[in-house]
């Protein structure tokens, strides 16, 4: 766990056999509207919770958690979570929460042998990720935690309903898997992935200004170079075609 300013907390995820994606917890500890980023990997919800315990957060503040994109590793153990916070809200992209109530679980899994290896490995059973989507996002939405006012950015290419989360007066972008502080980027090659959108996904965030960036895996960068996104946007446009 970090705390990258009073009211962002990450929490990082464990990597296994599988990426676990990493957990953003945001707003004012003390208050009773906490909002979760991202779930993560199967089986990971035990030490997730336990952090967000000892910050001295009850399961009833939490209010939200919205989810970057619906790829396994991001929502693999949020029905556990949902277990146990049955009241928290689902918040996801348009695009991804309507495949999610549909039961459709082709991007959650991406690919069909990985959903039969990840099937087998987890004992994981269709329909699990038939859920209700409290909220459907679209670009443009803006959500308030405590002081941080955050701009939804629909960023597609590594999924039809990928995300980023973007406050302009801090300068802060919760990235998903769109983009990595490594000089990495998000996969391309899995169901509703396309090279192009997320070519151009990378160059409007080349244009942003961009100090502190929590990315969906990896580590962080709390001092952005200022030409760094517009640098990996650069190094992976000719690769995108």
């Amino acid at each position: 766990m970090k705390r990258i300013t009073d009211e962002i907390i990450w929490i990082p995820g464990q990597d296994e056999f599988i990426p676990d994606a990493h957990m953003y917890v945001l707003g004012n500890l003390m208050s009773d509207d906490i909002t979760l980023v991202d779930a993560g990997l199967m089986r990971k919800s035990s030490y997730k919770l336990k952090v967000i315990e000892t910050l001295g957060i009850r399961p009833n503040q939490i209010k939200r958690l919205i989810l970057t994109h619906t790829h396994l590793d991001h929502i693999g153990c949020l029905p556990e979570i949902k277990r146990q916070i049955p009241e928290m809200e689902i918040w996801v992209h348009r695009i991804e929460g309507e495949e999610l109530e549909r039961g459709d679980e082709r991007t959650v899994y991406g690919m069909q042998l990985f959903k039969t290896m990840a099937q087998a490995q987890f004992s994981l059973k269709d329909g699990l990720f038939k859920m209700e989507v409290h909220t459907k996002l679209e670009e443009g939405d803006r959500i308030k935690t405590g002081e941080n006012i955050w701009e939804v950015l629909h960023l597609p290419g590594h999924s039809k309903g990928s995300i980023g989360l973007y406050d302009p007066k801090e300068r802060i972008l919760i990235s998903g898997d769109t983009l990595y502080s490594d000089y990495a980027i998000g996969r391309f090659d899995l169901h509703g992935a396309d090279p192009k959108e997320l070519a151009s996904s990378l160059e409007r965030l080349s244009n942003m200004a961009i100090d502190v960036l929590l990315p969906g895996h990896n580590d962080i960068m709390e001092a952005v170079p200022r030409d760094y996104a517009k640098k990996v946007y650069e190094q992976w446009k000719d690769y995108l075609r």
